[in-house]
């Protein structure tokens, strides 16, 4: 029978979930290889936030410039962000084992000529393949599990990856600036990489014991010209936002170029499909399943809002107050503990509410960034602290349950066979958000502080708030089409 367009795909199209789930069998260790799996991607997501605190002893270390050094974060963004998508299209068509080993080696490998460079060069052509390696691995945590998990269980399981995503961009700070206390400010940046390593070896042992090898088509065919087109299409967007943070701004005339691109692979990707080859991305998702379009708008728009916050706040508690980089990052951990708390709780619930938990979330989130940019610029020492760490904690509380939900109810009706390309394109989202978001509320905060720092930081969290508004308007509408 012809398919017919319709708002949900038809049973056993290539777009509908009923003919993979006739398949399923649920794997006894599916637990077991979610937790390994979230190791690694634990520790790869760490490597976007845990060298901010760093970059000043780096920058005396390697004897460079401030725009210099801030490649080192901004490198492996950009590299992280452009093999998302192709990374997780690989590990459908080829195995989640095998994209997960020749990743993680590679990231490991990139670790070591980090933490051994003996200069700044060294350290970004690292960076920039770490980044890449990175890429190679996140978007097999989602495809694993819509791979292992259906119903409830898949809720349950997008909640911890939820924490993973949460508590690792929190913590970074936290964790850089506990090792470069210990280590010392030397070469203290150094062992940021090389631990890395030994927790990089024994997830490797993990991923090679439980992870599933290969299923599929014996010589699967790859989208070669899908992935040019798409990694041009993310560069065009990204790499003048990360260069935006070193002070550039000619290259954002880049940006308009992505329109285009973007055009020419949604419609290579549409020949692809009516000739019968598989794409490297299901553009067709985007209308066939619900939910995933609202989903890939409300990722992009709530990592753009939040992840800058923790920079604006790093860099305005060391730089305006003197703290040190472990005491700014215990002072953003209640965060992470909210989320931590909530991520697994919504996840479990996100089956039974539906899209109304984001908006709930949302708005917890908000009320709690709402109440830092009213009491917080101005304060120091105790009588900031006590104002951050209740209200960042109910800002936490309200963003575990953003993420987690979000993965579970945009990828929902994602058939897993799709599920590793479909998730890195909410994740390419999320790395796009976060690029823009962090160069916004910089410029944001750098042009009120010339007024004043408590200007600065209430312009940045105004900025911030906005953003997340924007994601609270589609959680609302896609709430609605629920009902």
């Amino acid at each position: 029978m012809d398919e017919q367009p319709t708002p949900r795909p038809a049973p056993g199209s290539p777009a509908s979930p009923g003919a993979a789930d006739d398949e399923y069998v649920a794997d006894p260790r599916r637990w077991r290889i979610l937790g390994v799996n979230l190791v690694v991607g634990f520790m790869s997501l760490l490597d976007v936030t845990v060298v901010n605190v760093a970059l000043p002893s780096m920058q005396d270390a390697l004897d460079t410039s401030t725009s210099t050094v801030q490649w080192v974060v901004s490198g492996y963004a950009l590299t992280f962000g452009l093999t998302l998508v192709a990374g997780g299209r690989l590990g459908d068509a080829y195995g989640r084992r095998r994209l997960m080993a020749l990743g993680l080696l590679g990231f490991m490998a990139a670790s070591v000529l980090v933490g051994l460079a003996p200069n700044v060069e060294t350290v970004i052509l690292a960076r920039l393949l770490q980044g890449a390696a990175a890429g190679l691995l996140t978007p097999q945590n989602t495809g694993l599990i819509q791979d292992l998990f259906r119903g409830a269980e898949r809720g349950r399981a997008f909640g911890m990856f939820g924490v993973t995503v949460a508590t690792a961009s929190a913590l970074g700070p936290v964790i850089g600036g506990s090792i470069i206390a210990v280590a010392g400010e030397e070469d203290g940046w150094r062992w940021l990489f090389w631990i890395n390593v030994p927790i990089g070896l024994a997830a490797l042992v993990g991923i090679l014991r439980l992870t599933p090898g290969r299923r599929g088509e014996e010589r699967p065919w790859i989208d070669v010209v899908g992935a040019l087109l798409l990694g041009l299409t993310v560069l065009a967007v990204l790499w003048p936002m990360v260069i935006a943070e070193s002070g550039a701004r000619l290259p954002l005339l880049l940006i308009p170029l992505a329109v285009p691109l973007g055009w020419a692979f949604v419609r290579w990707e549409a020949r692809l499909r009516r000739i019968g080859r598989p794409p490297l991305l299901e553009v067709g998702l985007l209308r066939q399943v619900p939910g995933y379009a609202d989903g890939l708008v409300i990722g992009t728009l709530y990592f753009t809002g939040f992840t800058g916050i923790f920079l604006v706040l790093s860099v305005h508690l060391q730089e305006h107050l003197g703290l040190s980089p472990l005491e700014a990052g215990l002072l953003i951990t209640p965060f992470a503990v909210g989320s931590g708390v909530t991520s697994p709780v919504a996840g479990r619930l996100v089956s039974r509410i539906g899209r109304r938990i984001t908006v709930w979330a949302l708005l917890m989130m908000m009320s709690g960034v709402v109440l830092v940019a009213l009491l917080a610029p101005g304060r120091e020492g105790a009588s900031l602290a006590l104002v951050l760490v209740p209200c960042l904690l109910l800002a936490g509380i309200g963003a575990g349950g953003v993420i987690s939900p979000n993965f579970t109810l945009t990828l929902a009706d994602v058939p897993p066979v799709m599920g590793g390309a479909a998730g890195g394109a909410v994740q390419t989202g999320q790395r796009i958000g976060t690029a823009f978001g962090a160069a916004l509320l910089m410029t944001a905060y750098g042009t009120g502080s010339a007024t004043s720092p408590a200007v600065g930081l209430r312009a940045a969290l105004v900025t911030a708030l906005v953003l997340l508004s924007l994601a609270l308007v589609v959680a609302i509408r896609s709430a609605r089409a629920e009902h």
